[in-house]
């Protein structure tokens, strides 16, 4: 296939590119390279396929209305996997309008040529953090989630439903993947696991919010990958039971699907400090803090419709998805 993957420097999207090039697709990535964090990472990233054959790279921005048109009208890709956006939930509190620009403008100029190009299957990454004030556990699909906690949480919720209505109107079929804190070898710097080891090998203090008590549903990056791909390659179909009078969350009678990808099995903030101790041999020196404003306690994902419908579950321990970052954090910056 013919796959346009937005954010193709990013830590998801460059895994994902790699993985499609190696099945044989061709790949046309976009990225705007910008410098919310260190753009020399997303370079190495993008090292590792630049000069594949079958992939080539766009810096360009997607609230450029004109260059997305040019790049849909060039390329002609059959499906799209958008993983571009401007990532952070604490970030969204100082700059909300950054998330304005990048996850509402943006992701209507993809929906525009996606609809004006015949594509095949939009797949877009979601988040758990449209979970929000919600308390039930594990978060299901099936639930109601109209209550974000943040700005950025507020514009994954709004790509939700911008897609759906493409997916009415125009029959376009549309998947949302709401990933569950992902983290692995290439990840990104803002997130806890990269900050942590940064400290601890420098022998600083790491800021512990929420004393600790968070419960994170951590995923490991291949087992986000291979679910990207199983769902992109079954598009999103209309559930012929859907009714207006008990509407489900999670599907419609418009070809438009989201799905939990976590690793259904929550892990203490601090035991997974301890998988990080036991990784590079040295204790962390904690400061407790508590729960910052815009964070969620807890989340766990109710995975049960990817496992019924893609006889797939993420599975990495995290024991061994902590060792497999540090093992790459020390080759890459030589410590």
């Amino acid at each position: 296939m013919k796959v346009l993957v937005t954010g193709a420097a990013g830590f998801i999207g460059s895994a994902l590119t790699l993985r499609l090039l190696a099945r044989g697709d061709t790949v046309i990535g976009i990225d705007n390279h910008n410098d919310y964090y260190d753009p020399s990472l997303k370079e190495a990233r993008l090292a590792r396929h630049a000069n594949h054959p079958n992939y080539t790279h766009l810096r360009i921005d997607l609230a450029d209305r004109r260059a997305i048109e040019e790049c849909f009208a060039t390329y002609k890709p059959q499906r799209v996997v958008n993983l571009a956006a401007q990532a952070g939930v604490r970030y969204s509190i100082e700059n909300p309008l950054a998330y304005v620009e990048s996850n509402l403008v943006g992701f209507a100029h993809l929906l525009e040529g996606c609809r004006h190009h015949g594509v095949e299957h939009l797949v877009y990454a979601s988040s758990s953090s449209v979970y929000g004030a919600n308390t039930a556990m594990p978060f299901s699909v099936h639930h109601n989630v109209d209550h974000p906690l943040s700005l950025y949480a507020a514009s994954k919720k709004a790509n939700e439903l911008m897609a759906h209505t493409y997916s009415h109107l125009y029959q376009l079929p549309t998947t949302g993947l709401r990933f569950f804190t992902v983290y692995g070898p290439w990840g990104r710097p803002d997130m806890a696991l990269f900050k942590f080891t940064k400290a601890i090998l420098a022998g600083e203090k790491i800021p512990v919010f929420n004393y600790g008590k968070h419960r994170r549903d951590f995923t490991y990056i291949d087992d986000i990958v291979e679910g990207v791909i199983r769902v992109l390659d079954r598009p999103a179909t209309p559930n012929p039971a859907w009714s207006g009078d008990h509407p489900d969350p999670g599907t419609s009678r418009a070809p438009w699907r989201v799905y939990n990808i976590g690793n259904n099995r929550p892990v203490e903030l601090l035991d997974y400090i301890a998988a990080l101790e036991k990784a590079l041999g040295k204790q962390a020196e904690m400061e407790l803090l508590p729960l910052q404003a815009g964070d969620v306690p807890d989340t766990y994902a109710d995975v049960t419709d990817l496992v019924e419908e893609f006889d797939y579950r993420p599975n990495t321990p995290v024991e061994t998805g902590v060792a497999n970052f540090v093992a790459w954090y020390r080759e890459f910056y030589k410590v």
